[in-house]
């Protein structure tokens, strides 16, 4: 999640303080990723530091950890937002997933019981799934700030319903793989 491009298109709309910042940024995604302030202001000292915002005209000095400073997008900040909107998001290097991670060092240690682990995972999921699909219902206008959260929720409901899917498949997979004769198996057929 690019916190630094989401801030400086915050910063288009006027100067803010840091709070107001975290504010803004979690109203508009539903809190669904929240912010901690100290990521706020690291972000916001390194936005400064490559000339993207500054201190909004007539605000005086900041406390040291920027709390009572408002701070505004320059020009370089405003190409930067709209280079990010510009651009799709890359796909370069797929995000590490623990689910996956999990289930692919499950089937390698023995003893681990996959087809439950897969179980409570689908149950985990489905139930996150309806809690998305409650609070899309009542995230029903098209009021901005509604839009953006209901748009937040579909991409949660959508991964929520990939991820019960890829279960789906992971499941038929361990089916096939304990009904299918192993190799040891098939030699001690063929020496009978």
């Amino acid at each position: 999640m690019s916190v630094r491009h989401a801030l400086l298109a915050l910063l288009e709309q006027g100067p803010m303080y840091g709070y107001q910042l975290r504010t803004e940024f979690e109203g508009r995604t539903g809190s669904t990723w929240p912010l901690n302030i100290g990521q706020v202001y690291t972000t916001l000292a390194r936005l400064e530091r490559d000339g993207m915002i500054e201190a909004a005209s007539g605000d005086s000095e900041a406390d040291e950890d920027g709390s009572k400073r408002r701070y505004a997008i320059t020009t370089d900040g405003r190409v930067e937002v709209a280079t990010w909107f510009d651009e799709p998001v890359g796909r370069g290097e797929p995000p590490r997933d623990e689910l996956a991670i999990k289930l692919a060092i499950a089937v390698t240690i023995p003893g681990v019981d996959v087809a439950s682990l897969v179980q409570r995972q689908r149950t985990a999921t489905m139930n996150a799934l309806h809690d998305y699909t409650r609070l899309k219902r009542g995230a029903a206008t098209d009021e901005p700030a509604d839009l953006a959260w209901s748009l937040v929720l579909d991409s949660l409901i959508f991964n929520a319903e990939a991820e019960i899917r890829w279960l789906d498949h992971c499941e038929a997979r361990l089916a096939r793989r304990s009904s299918a004769p192993t190799r040891s198996t098939v030699a001690e057929e063929a020496a009978r």
